[in-house]
């Protein structure tokens, strides 16, 4: 596909197909992640892709613990209450379509990142990863496989650690599901370049 195709069009997908995804997709999808640029060269991520039927159970049933959780947040509880059509109430329905769906999802990715010795996760921990999951999902959206980004399944990190191994020192940066879309790719509703992007000046339109 078109580099440009792949990027204006790669958008969340939450409503995923139970389809398999072929073992070379997959291959392909996490050897463009490797291939995303790492802060100093550490290259300090890895990844966990789940597959196993039981597992991907558990982790749903972390994950709507998860959402529930997440639904207390002034945010989401205000958007609990916008109208169905309206552009809140959109996204809240396909977020809780995955928060009840996410075990069905053939492929989900745990992006981590491990943390320099004594030093504590902050914003700057996510240059190390996000780059890759960038990649993970963009070359998903070349290969026809749709996926999203979620950070929620955080609210129960302990027992997703437990669940899959992962050591207590690296941080579970992001969960991304994997599978092939019940519905169609397409630019997202974005604000104009103009509104968010400044000529060398805050305000200034670029």
């Amino acid at each position: 596909m078109d580099f440009f195709e792949v990027v204006t069009t790669q958008r969340a997908m939450r409503r995923l197909k139970t389809d398999t995804i072929p073992d070379e997709a997959l291959q392909k999808i996490m050897d463009a992640a490797i291939c995303a640029p790492s802060g100093g060269n550490r290259q300090n991520w890895s990844f966990v892709i789940v597959r196993d039927r039981a597992k991907r159970a558990r982790l749903g049933e972390l994950y709507r613990e998860a959402w529930g959780e997440l639904m207390k947040v002034p945010y989401y509880a205000g958007a609990s209450k916008a109208p169905a059509d309206s552009p809140a109430g959109k996204m809240l329905a396909s977020a809780r379509h995955l928060a009840e769906h996410l075990a069905e999802a053939p492929v989900i990715v745990l992006a981590c990142v491990s943390l320099d010795p004594g030093a504590e996760a902050s914003l700057t921990t996510g240059a190390s990863i996000y780059p890759a999951v960038q990649n993970i999902m963009l070359a998903a959206r070349a290969l026809g496989i749709g996926s999203c980004i979620t950070t929620i399944h955080r609210f129960r990190d302990r027992q997703v650690k437990e669940l899959l191994g992962i050591p207590v020192d690296v941080e579970t940066a992001a969960l991304i599901p994997l599978g092939y879309p019940l519905g169609k790719f397409g630019r997202p509703p974005r604000q104009p370049v103009r509104q968010v992007a400044f000529a060398d000046r805050w305000g200034t339109p670029l």
